[in-house]
């Protein structure tokens, strides 16, 4: 570790020769709050549900959007999680050597939760999106196999995310673009 602790920047100085042994061989690191969190191996579940999220909203984005997956938002100085699923800017996604976007690039942040994850997906990583003023952000559960979208708006005023809509079958809202999806899908 760092003698002051982790920053975003740090993050794209790990390498497998780097100055902090085996912690540089991980490939699935994030950093919340100055921590580095190890992300857990994924389940089937969430595996499928992040690329065909993924696939179809990149699917249905207007030309200057586009969806990704796993790539870094930096938020902070001490925040650089990395969303399962975002939607991002065209212009910004267009710049193949980056490794990570801003909020003023990011549209939509989606995370899948895991039982290793649960209390991070579910209120310190939100709290973090909304404080660095993401517009929009779902929160995908997994209901016996079935995914449950859990969706929010930003309120500018409070800087917090209300909650818009559940969904259980089908998800159409018409921001930050008209999206329709057929949760039954994402998991088959």
């Amino acid at each position: 570790m760092p003698p002051d602790g982790w920053t975003a920047a740090d993050l794209d100085q790990l390498s497998l020769d780097g100055p902090y042994g085996e912690l540089d061989a991980l490939k699935r690191i994030e950093l919340i709050d100055g921590d580095l969190i190890v992300m857990s191996p994924q389940t089937e579940f969430h595996r499928r549900v992040v690329e065909r999220l993924r696939d179809a909203l990149a699917g249905q984005a207007p030309v200057e959007w586009t969806a990704t997956r796993e790539m870094d938002v930096v938020l902070g100085e001490r925040q650089r999680p990395c969303p399962d699923v975002s939607v991002v800017t065209t212009a910004a996604a267009a710049d193949l050597d980056r490794t990570f976007y801003l909020p003023a690039d990011t549209a939509l942040v989606v995370e899948v939760v895991s039982k290793s994850s649960e209390i991070r997906d579910r209120e310190t990583k939100p709290r973090r999106y909304a404080e660095a003023g993401i517009r929009h952000f779902w929160r995908v559960e997994n209901d016996g196999g079935r995914p449950v979208a859990y969706v929010y708006e930003l309120d500018p005023a409070t800087h917090t995310y209300t909650l818009t809509g559940i969904f259980h079958n089908q998800l159409t809202v018409p921001v930050p673009f008209a999206i329709t999806l057929d949760l039954t899908e994402l998991a088959r």
